[in-house]
């Protein structure tokens, strides 16, 4: 049996039909196709924050210049015996010109001055760290010390630190033991005070997981009390230190010897306001410095923002 097989006309006639690529559709599919992917747009800079950098540095350099301006009306008045801010900035570049000369015991550069305050400071707070701290720790965790001397403490915390200098110079028989004692005393009061603090308010599920834990008491300071008090005993240290280098200026200009107290009144002694006046901008910054360092080591061992 054959099959035969007939082809329409129309269809041995008719033209092929349009491959998918010969459209116009598909052209300009296969054109974006074989075009290269376009690249990202490049990130724009930021722009530069003026307004963040002005006020964070007019306000500054105003009130500089209103202290200047004050400085100038005052010192500009008849017979107030203040030198003016361009006085006193040539004898600032004379006296910073050689800081470290020595013409004898009394008569120093202002950098050996201050080098011998900060000695004494350095001596007389890490005594009272080494006291104030573990008393502070003590304290906090026995009730029966802190009603003990709790009234002590409230007693002689009040005292002017320079009332102890006498004391000092009965029992050390020395200006220089006595002004590290003042420093000493001074010092020791807000380290005790704020351990105290710290150590009370560690919260008291962490003691009760201890005792569950049957932690030892060295275990109990050095995994839960230490971290949790370090924010207070830093914040004591800070205190202690600023008044520190507040009280040793004082007891140096009775003590006499070598410091920046005794530079400030030995200049008085000699008539040189424009002197005094740089020293207590020397006084200034040095204490702006250390607070700086404490504030900056504080906030190596705290998750809270430190502020001065």
């Amino acid at each position: 049996m054959v099959a035969a097989v007939f082809h329409m006309p129309l269809e041995a006639s008719a033209p092929p039909a349009a491959s998918p690529t010969s459209s116009p559709i598909a052209k300009a599919m296969t054109a974006s196709q074989a075009r290269p992917a376009a690249a990202p747009p490049a990130p724009k800079k930021p722009a530069i924050d003026l307004r963040g950098f002005w006020m964070a540095v007019l306000p500054p350099v105003l009130g500089l210049a209103v202290l200047v301006l004050v400085w100038q009306a005052i010192a500009s008045t008849s017979n107030s015996g203040i030198p003016k801010p361009a006085e006193t900035w040539a004898q600032a570049v004379q006296v910073f010109s050689d800081p470290f000369y020595r013409n004898g015991p009394n008569d120093q550069g202002v950098g050996w001055n201050v080098l011998a305050s900060l000695q004494r400071v350095a001596i007389g707070f890490g005594m009272a760290a080494l006291v104030g701290i573990p008393a502070g720790f003590a304290i906090g965790r026995s009730v029966f010390l802190s009603r003990m001397f709790n009234p002590l403490i409230s007693l002689l915390r009040p005292v002017s630190p320079l009332a102890w200098l006498p004391i000092g110079l009965l029992v050390f028989k020395g200006a220089n033991p006595a002004a590290i004692w003042t420093i000493f005393i001074c010092s020791i009061w807000p380290m005790v005070i704020n351990t105290a603090v710290g150590v009370q308010r560690v919260p008291q599920d962490y003691m009760n997981v201890a005792r569950v834990l049957n932690l030892s008491e060295w275990k109990i300071f050095t995994k839960i009390l230490f971290p949790a008090v370090l924010p207070y005993l830093l914040t004591g240290v800070r205190l202690a230190v600023g008044t520190a280098w507040l009280v040793i200026v004082a007891a140096e200009m009775l003590t006499g010897g070598v410091g920046i107290g005794f530079w400030v009144w030995d200049e008085w002694n000699n008539l040189n306001v424009s002197s005094i006046i740089i020293a207590i901008f020397v006084i200034g910054i040095v204490g702006l410095l250390l607070e700086f360092a404490l504030i900056k080591l504080a906030s190596l061992f705290t998750y809270e923002e430190v502020k001065a």
